[in-house]
């Protein structure tokens, strides 16, 4: 069976004027839209033709299986315009077990200061949809982030001096909680002031970005932080994975994002929202690595990210076109999404044509949907 899914755009401060209305193809609502949520996740379930929320709809009809059904994912777009905060996700033994001394401790789910907001974890990927898409992942090598605190002088020796012991990990876990902690807003605001007049060659961009986060947040902590992470700048197509504990900030474009059905989120500045700093650093992976870009397997002309480990999700890229893929897999239940051209979905008794925006929920009696138009087409399933 082929549901259509609708949902309007999330108007986070963040977001875009433009870049949802130009997918779908309207006029600009002159909110911001920073994402629409294609899922049955309770906080902003995606409606069905006859007016219920896809969650209403899932536990009623069990998706073709027989019984209630619950997406283990959450598909959205998202616009971003401006930063997001600064943040990591807890691991799922991690979640469950915040979440319980939570709830046994009474906080309100509800409240501003409450940090996990369900027992689940939330390792996420973002495609790029726009031409760039500018986003902070993981914690750089320190070889690399000492010689860019070189470059900022006399400002930068405090913090380099703190990344300087033998156990890179440890350092990079004790630094972040001291700049979050208050201690250090005299340190914070000597690296920004000095962010803003230096001029290094290798760092140009991460000297820029961290200028235009001061704008947006002056005197924030997470301006330095940002500063110890990869800048990964994405062109379509590319993808960039965030598992557990992860740092990481998206920082401007238009992208597809897939992520385990949670809202558990721990930040770490770039936000007037309450930081939890102990449990961030609990929860924190300090381990410098590479940028997390994912590359896709291909097969058939079907692009597919997954990650091992990962059964929440995977997604598949079609490069939707005459003499291209005409039929694609759906292990599970689906949804398909298109952002580019028009995509004709046929199962085995619907057909549903598509439009930048526009999202079908595919039940996992299909097995497979077949294609034809021309146009990008995504499709979420479970993982392996």
């Amino acid at each position: 069976m082929l549901v259509s899914l609708v949902n309007e755009p999330r108007d986070y401060a963040w977001g875009s004027t433009t870049r949802i209305a130009e997918l779908e193809g309207r006029a600009p609502s002159g909110r911001p839209e920073a994402e629409v949520w294609y899922g049955d996740h309770p906080a902003d379930p995606a409606v069905v033709p006859d007016g219920r929320s896809l969650g209403d709809w899932l536990a009623a009809e069990g998706a073709g299986t027989g019984a209630p059904l619950k997406l283990p994912y959450l598909l959205k777009v998202l616009a971003a315009a401006s930063p997001l905060s600064i943040q990591a996700h807890p691991s799922k033994e991690q979640a469950a077990a915040g979440f319980a001394r939570e709830e046994a401790a009474g906080v309100d789910r509800a409240s501003a200061e409450r940090t996990y907001r369900d027992d689940n974890h939330k390792p996420e990927l973002l495609v790029a949809v726009s031409e760039t898409f500018t986003a902070l992942a993981g914690l750089r090598d320190l070889v690399a982030t000492r010689r860019l605190l070189g470059a900022l002088g006399d400002a930068g020796r405090p913090l380099a001096e703190r990344l300087a012991g033998p156990d890179a990990a440890a350092s990079l876990r004790e630094t972040i909680a001291w700049l979050l902690s208050g201690a250090a807003q005299a340190e914070v605001n000597a690296i920004v002031a000095a962010a803003a007049q230096a001029d290094d060659e290798e760092f140009a961009a991460e000297l820029a970005l961290a200028r235009h986060l001061d704008d947006a947040y002056p005197g924030d902590p997470g301006v330095v932080v940002a500063l110890l992470l990869n800048l990964v700048v994405l062109r379509r197509g590319e993808a960039v994975f965030v598992p557990a504990g992860v740092l990481h900030a998206y920082v401007e474009g238009l992208g597809v994002e897939l992520m385990a059905a949670s809202d558990n989120v721990l930040r770490g500045g770039l936000t007037p929202k309450h930081i939890d700093v102990p449990e961030l650093v609990d929860i924190l992976d300090p381990t410098p690595a590479p940028p997390p870009v994912l590359k896709p397997e291909v097969h058939d002309g079907i692009e597919r990210f997954s990650v091992p480990g990962i059964a929440d999700f995977a997604l598949q890229h079609v490069a939707v076109h005459p003499g291209g893929p005409a039929a694609v897999n759906v292990d599970g239940v689906g949804i398909a999404l298109v952002t580019a051209g028009e995509v004709e979905v046929e199962g085995t008794r619907e057909r549903v044509t598509l439009i930048p925006g526009c999202a079908v929920l595919i039940t996992p009696d299909e097995g497979a949907v077949r294609v034809k138009g021309s146009g990008d087409l995504f499709v979420a399933t479970p993982g392996r």
